[in-house]
């Protein structure tokens, strides 16, 4: 049996470990999620690794109260999970996601909190629901294309947290152009927004508004359950998380021919 720990990490030994797969402090992602998580520190943030002796870390998790989460929620009083992820491919079946959502569901119990909560979706870039359910999850609401919103509560009568509404109204704002809406939240966002620029400039002749998120309020606010990242084409969400060159050119391809 693995000896594992999880360690909690704060803005003097955070730099130790990998974050989402990334440990390049000459990556601008890296870096730029580096800064944003010790921004979020003060708000509440648990990032925790799963180390192993034998293995160094093995995953992580991530995780704050619901009015700082940067998704487009409104889960108050509940810890809100944005990412948990596990490193070796050989790691399926071997407990260790069970083990870092329990933790974040006892921090949860010890301070007080309705209970945790987490967006997933049956597509990329974010967990499937599996896990929380075989936890105890339940779905509370959904959004599209392939968005749930789960919570386990400690009190069944406990509000469940919702996504927030009015998304057809706030993307009216983006009526005209093409948006990315980008944030440090995820390491990999620097690297597509970089490469979306390059694309949409080169081979559409467009120059993309690239509005960085700063705030767990701004975050919120974004018209797509991703929530820290978005592109937006002429008022329409046409990716709700990262994209190649490849995929947002056959997108916009597709987006101009309809």
């Amino acid at each position: 049996m693995e000896n594992l720990r999880i360690i909690n990490t704060d803005a003097t030994n955070i730099h130790q470990f990998g974050m989402c797969g990334y440990k390049n402090t000459k990556n601008e992602g890296y870096r730029m999620k580096l800064d944003w998580i010790k921004q979020r520190y003060t708000e509440g943030m648990r990032y925790k690794m799963l180390v192993s002796e034998e293995k160094g870390a093995i995953g992580g998790i991530e995780y704050l109260p619901g009015e700082f989460a940067w998704r487009p929620v409104v889960a108050d009083g509940y810890l809100f999970i944005h990412c948990i992820f596990i490193f070796p491919k050989d790691a399926k079946g071997k407990g260790y996601g069970q083990k870092l959502v329990g933790t974040c569901i006892d921090d949860a119990r010890q301070t007080g909190m309705k209970g945790v909560a987490v967006v997933t979706r049956k597509g990329t870039w974010m967990a499937g629901k599996e896990l929380f359910l075989a936890l105890g999850f339940e779905v509370t609401d959904i959004a599209k294309p392939d968005f749930e919103l789960l919570a386990f509560k400690f009190d069944p009568g406990a509000t469940d947290p919702k996504f927030t509404t009015g998304w057809d109204d706030k993307l009216r704002k983006y009526s005209n152009g093409l948006y990315l809406l980008t944030s440090g939240q995820c390491p990999y966002t620097q690297k597509a927004v970089v490469e979306i620029s390059e694309a949409a400039e080169n081979d559409f002749g467009i120059i993309p508004k690239v509005i960085h998120l700063e705030t767990a309020v701004q975050a919120q606010e974004v018209p797509c359950a991703f929530g820290s990242f978005c592109i937006i084409y002429n008022g329409k969400v046409v990716a709700d998380h990262p994209v190649s060159q490849t995929r947002f050119r056959n997108i916009l391809n597709n987006e101009k021919q309809s």
